[in-house]
């Protein structure tokens, strides 16, 4: 009581002016007695401090209520405020100035006299009123320190000053000023505890505020130390993993697991794996680390991990940019097939030419035995890449492609994932082999799951059931093999470039015996060129008279049997060299297998030679007509389907259209029955390709002429007669060139076909251009049109010479290339 009366002494003795300069303050309320540095910037400001400082030192002190404003007006400063003496002032070098005051009492601003230069205000004195000594006082005063102590004992910074004046205090208004002005509270809060004037009820208020200030810091506590208590435990786990360490160096022990760990973390590191893969992977590891060795799921961990590890995430071998170098591999490597070998190389020409590119996805569709699956391996071998080869054939079940979830027993990733991870690399040249040979079952739909593979807009994402994280598969440069295009959905032939391999013809066949077939048998059957020999005519016995394919496989199967029949003599001691001749193939390889049909050696009536092509390749076929007595009955054998026995009606239909043109009577099939076969019965066929050759077939049975032995021909016909375009051009042309034809007709819309067709097979035979169906008939008859019923047939001899047709001329050819 008497430091308060003392203090009211004092500051009667100063006599407090009704006018005072105002400095508003941010941040901060001053309370009585407080002392406190200001720093005063704004221009107002520094006018009230200075007209202060010319008088008597008194200004008033008040809050502004928001800080960031920079010119406050009379609404946008607190009323109630504190008086204050400036103790002392000092002039900055930027122009502010900053001074230290204490205040001195409270007061509220009752007019704002005015705002230039300064604000001046006029106050009047805020006079609390008197507190008597009583238990509840003491008591609440004794709470409030006991309060400030232990939010002290929390770590709440507090001068040891304060804290003596504290204990040492007895008025409860003085006490609550104190308290308020030290703890920190914010300007809100500071402000409403000012304006506060029962002193009680403002120690009331610090109490509440002192409470809820133990609470958080009491929370702010537990959440340090639970804190510092799992640091201290991982600290206190490290140090023991480091002493045991530490023990087992020194007794010469190794801990196998933990060198496990360590062994697969480095791995990771060195892995190269793309951020969210490695997340994946560290985080994995982490479990496995936590497990037990022995648990059913660390095996399975461990077995992902080394997956993970294992892919080649960043490794890539480089690409052999060298065309020319590259060009000699393919043609080292591979015959003809120029059309293959150009589209490797303009891919090879376009990766010089800009570093990043997607890998191409090349299908090669083809019979069997020409080469499909080794060019594979010699695409690889000319850009400097790895190769990998998985086999589709009889593949049913989806998993084989994306691979199985890991959580299945013996789960493993599917066949693309294996293929990368063996090939180590990610960008291997891979061969998806027999792609048309692809099943499906109840347990899913393979070529689906290859829709994502195949697709260069989705591949660089490909996600694996087991892996179950993206896997870039852009680089990769997908080769896939077929033998038909038939059976591949749409979807996934849509999104590859086909390109076809006919079969080879017996120029091409004696070529690569010589280059490859010759010298790879005779390596493998231990004898030497010195010792064996092949002429050209024995070669091309072979290929005539014990192959007829479109591939090799074949002529090599049986070049390798001369090999071994003449190895043999070799090991029974003979030391002479073995020429292979024409008349000694039949020694070696017994009689011929296949040998020209008997209606090829002589012209016929009724028989034609046909062209068709098949998934081996094309094939000579045969077919035959004759006519008998009966009431107009056809008859159809051979196995037909039911588009070739459409195409017999149809040819049928026309010739009785053009019976007169024909010198056939209108009732002719009144007292005639027809019958039509293709021989090799039990093969069945279809196709509406071989309609010319029924309609050939017919006219000359029913007109009695007989058509030209070294004629072939292929077309589809209308009922008005027209020849349509067919398939398979080049490969019906090998079938009958290997067949000794030495006429080939064709539609006339295939012409521009021929440009496929190469030089050396155009100049082997006359290929004649047909738009209707007596173009084929003047070619393939031997007269056309045919005599009247009464006139003499022409005998049919064995040696009559077919009549010229000229083979289309350059200018020709060239016309249909444009």
């Amino acid at each position: 009581m008497k430091d308060k009366e003392e203090s009211k002494q004092e500051t009667e003795e100063l006599k407090i002016p009704d006018v005072l300069p105002l400095l508003p303050v941010r941040d901060v309320v001053v309370y009585p007695y407080m002392i406190l540095p200001l720093f005063v910037g704004r221009e107002l400001s520094i006018s009230a401090v200075d007209q202060a400082l010319s008088r008597d030192r008194l200004i008033f002190l008040a809050t502004q209520k928001e800080i960031g404003d920079e010119e406050p007006t009379p609404e946008g400063i607190y009323s109630v405020g504190t008086v204050a003496m400036i103790m002392r002032m000092l002039k900055l070098p930027d122009g502010r100035v900053k001074i230290l005051v204490q205040g001195l009492a409270k007061g509220r601003i009752v007019e704002f006299v005015n705002d230039r230069p300064y604000f001046s205000v006029r106050i009047e004195r805020i006079v609390e009123p008197a507190t008597e000594e009583s238990l509840e006082t003491e008591a609440l005063m004794r709470a409030v320190k006991e309060q400030l102590s232990k939010i002290v004992s929390l770590g709440k910074v507090i001068s040891p000053e304060v804290l003596v004046i504290v204990e040492n205090m007895q008025e409860p208004g003085s006490l609550a000023d104190l308290i308020a002005s030290n703890i920190g509270l914010k300007v809100d809060d500071a402000q409403r505890l000012l304006e506060i004037i029962d002193p009680l009820e403002r120690l009331q208020k610090v109490n509440e505020l002192l409470s809820k200030e133990h609470e958080l810091l009491d929370m702010q506590a537990k959440i340090q130390s639970a804190a510092k208590e799992e640091m201290g435990k991982s600290q206190r786990e490290y140090f023991l993993r480091e002493q045991l360490r530490a023990i087992q160096q020194e007794l010469g022990e190794t801990d196998a697991r933990a060198e496990e760990i360590n062994e697969l973390r480095k791995a990771i590191d060195q892995a190269k794996m793309p951020s969210p893969v490695e997340k994946e992977a560290l985080k994995q590891l982490g479990r496995l680390e936590q497990m037990h060795p022995d648990a059913a799921e660390a095996g399975m961990l461990r077995t992902y991990l080394d997956w993970l590890v294992e892919l080649p995430w960043g490794k890539s071998t480089k690409d052999v940019l060298d065309i020319g170098r590259a060009r000699e591999i393919l043609d080292e490597d591979h015959f003809y097939l120029e059309k293959i070998k150009e589209r490797i190389l303009e891919f090879l020409a376009v990766r010089k030419l800009k570093k990043k590119m997607k890998g191409p996805i090349l299908c090669f569709v083809g019979p069997p035995g020409v080469g499909k699956t080794s060019l594979g391996k010699s695409i690889a071998r000319a850009m400097g890449r790895k190769f990998v080869r998985i086999s589709l054939g009889g593949v049913r079940d989806e998993a084989e492609i994306r691979g199985h979830r890991r959580t299945y027993v013996g789960a493993l990733p599917g066949r693309i994932i294996q293929g990368l991870k063996q090939a180590g690399s990610n960008n291997p040249v891979f061969m998806l082999d027999e792609l048309d040979k692809l099943g499906s079952d109840f347990r899913g739909d393979p070529s689906s799951a290859l829709l994502e593979v195949l697709d260069p807009e989705q591949n660089h994402m490909f996600s694996d059931h087991y892996i179950n994280l993206p896997f870039s598969l852009s680089n990769v440069m997908f080769v896939a093999t077929a033998n038909q295009m038939d059976t591949i959905p749409g979807p996934l032939l849509d999104r590859m470039e086909v390109i076809s391999l006919a079969g080879y013809t017996e120029e091409e066949k004696l070529e690569i015996s010589k280059r490859y077939l010759i010298p790879r048998q005779t390596k493998e059957n231990g004898i030497s060129e010195k010792q064996i020999s092949f002429t050209d005519e024995a070669i091309r016995t072979i290929i005539a008279k014990y192959t007829r394919e479109a591939g090799l496989r074949n002529l090599e199967r049986e070049i390798g049997s001369v090999c071994r029949k003449v190895a043999r003599k070799v090991a029974e001691g003979e030391t002479r060299h073995f020429r292979i001749t024409p008349a000694g193939v039949a020694k070696y390889l017994g009689p011929a297998k296949f040998i020209r049909e008997v209606e090829m050696e002589k012209n016929e009536i009724g028989t034609v030679t046909g062209l068709a092509w098949t998934p081996v390749g094309g094939e000579v076929l045969f077919v035959e007509a004759t006519t008998m007595n009966g009431k107009g009955g056809l008859t159809l054998t051979g196995h037909l389907g039911d588009v070739m026995k459409e195409s017999v009606q149809a040819a049928l239909s026309y010739i009785r259209s053009k019976a007169r043109e024909f010198h056939l009577p209108d009732d002719f099939l009144s007292g005639v029955d027809i019958h039509v076969h293709v021989p090799a019965g039990a093969i069945p066929k279809d196709g509406p390709s071989a309609g010319v050759t029924r309609a050939t077939a017919l006219v000359s049975a029913l007109t009695r002429t007989p058509v030209r032995k070294d004629v072939a021909m292929t077309g589809e016909i209308t009922l008005r007669g027209k020849v349509l375009p067919i398939g398979g051009l080049k490969e019906k042309m090998l079938a009958a060139i290997r067949a000794g034809i030495k006429t080939i007709v064709i539609p006339e819309q295939n012409r521009k076909d021929l440009e496929e067709v190469p030089k050396h097979i155009l100049k082997k035979v006359n290929v004649v251009t047909a738009k209707v169906i007596d173009d084929v008939l003047k070619v393939a008859l031997e007269t056309f049109p045919p005599p009247p019923a009464g006139a003499e047939k022409p005998a049919v001899k064995a040696k009559t010479p077919p009549r010229r047709v000229a083979a289309p001329s350059k200018s020709a050819v060239a016309g249909a290339k444009g």
